[in-house]
């Protein structure tokens, strides 16, 4: 198995895309910084239908999890109260349920300290501050903030005329400019990019083993696409983010390492961007403003999120 440090090409991206510092040695939050009140005001601007698209999937028991993952397992809901009246017969009655999930089961935001390499995560801290316990000590989840931006719909799919890219096809900084340049807007800074590979098919179809497995993936290029334009965060609709296998052998999850650990850039998967893909092309525009604020449970490494795009 091939780490970060022993490749070459890793350690040159990962050189050209660390934040470490840029927004002081106490910051938290990454590239939500980039989010400020004239980004956030720009992209309301950007609502002309009122067309409101929720891009999660329903959190089921049936769900994308296979068990590949250990621990992160599909929601198991269970109904803990049945009408009761407890405060006497013949009073208020009420239902309650209670739920066993993984954080990141289904449609969810990657913390930044979901990984780490070299013993550190995102600003140089040890990557032991997350403990058993206590989970993420420095930027958990919770600290993420609202996030809420102008989201931009990369189609790459859509852009090579097919519905959904073949697995294993690794997504280049080049099909993130193709996809630009046939959204027809240009991605700028503070931005959510949602790049769609059109994989959730699979799973939307019920084949979740071969949703997994090949998958095609943001390649090891795409980072510095990313921090060139300070985009503020980037979901997809895949299982693992990148490309399955990957591009280079044994080097496992280069990507999550470069977002979440260099540049302290929220990540996203399992983010159904069918709808919103032909709600786009049915308005011809591809930006919109969007919602996507992550359950902020205390110390998460990652969380839920139900993200809303509104044309």
């Amino acid at each position: 198995m091939t780490v970060p440090a022993q490749c070459p090409e890793f350690a040159e991206i990962a050189a050209r895309v660390n934040n470490w510092g840029r927004w002081g040695a106490g910051d938290e939050t990454g590239t939500l910084n980039l989010v400020t009140d004239e980004v956030v005001r720009r992209a309301v601007a950007t609502v002309r239908s009122g067309r409101r698209l929720v891009l999660a999937l329903p959190l089921q028991q049936d769900g994308v999890q296979t068990g590949l993952i250990p621990g992160r397992v599909n929601p198991l809901h269970t109904m803990v109260a049945l009408n009761l009246e407890m405060f006497g017969p013949g009073t208020v009655a009420t239902s309650d349920d209670a739920v066993t999930m993984g954080l990141q089961a289904a449609t969810h935001w990657d913390g930044l300290p979901h990984v780490s390499h070299g013993g550190r995560i995102y600003n140089g801290r040890p990557a032991d501050t997350v403990t058993a316990h206590g989970g993420a000590a420095f930027s958990g989840i919770e600290k993420s903030g609202p996030v809420v931006s102008r989201g931009v719909l990369l189609d790459v799919a859509r852009a090579r005329g097919v519905d959904q890219l073949a697995g294993g096809h690794a997504v280049t900084p080049e099909d993130l400019d193709a996809a630009e340049e046939f959204a027809g807007t240009r991605v700028r800074a503070g931005d959510i990019v949602l790049v769609r590979t059109g994989q959730l098919r699979r799973y939307l179809a019920g084949d979740k083993h071969g949703y997994a497995h090949p998958s095609p993936g943001l390649s090891l290029r795409t980072p510095a696409w990313f921090h060139a334009r300070d985009v503020a965060a980037v979901a997809n609709d895949t299982l693992t983010f990148e490309i399955v296998p990957p591009e280079i052998e044994g080097l496992w999850l280069p990507v999550h390492a470069l977002h979440l650990v260099e540049m302290g850039m929220l990540q996203g998967q399992n983010w159904n961007l069918e709808e919103l893909s032909a709600a786009c092309a049915d308005e011809g525009r591809y930006a919109f403003l969007l919602t996507a604020q992550p359950e902020p449970f205390t110390g998460g490494t990652g969380a839920p999120v139900a993200p809303v795009a509104v044309l």
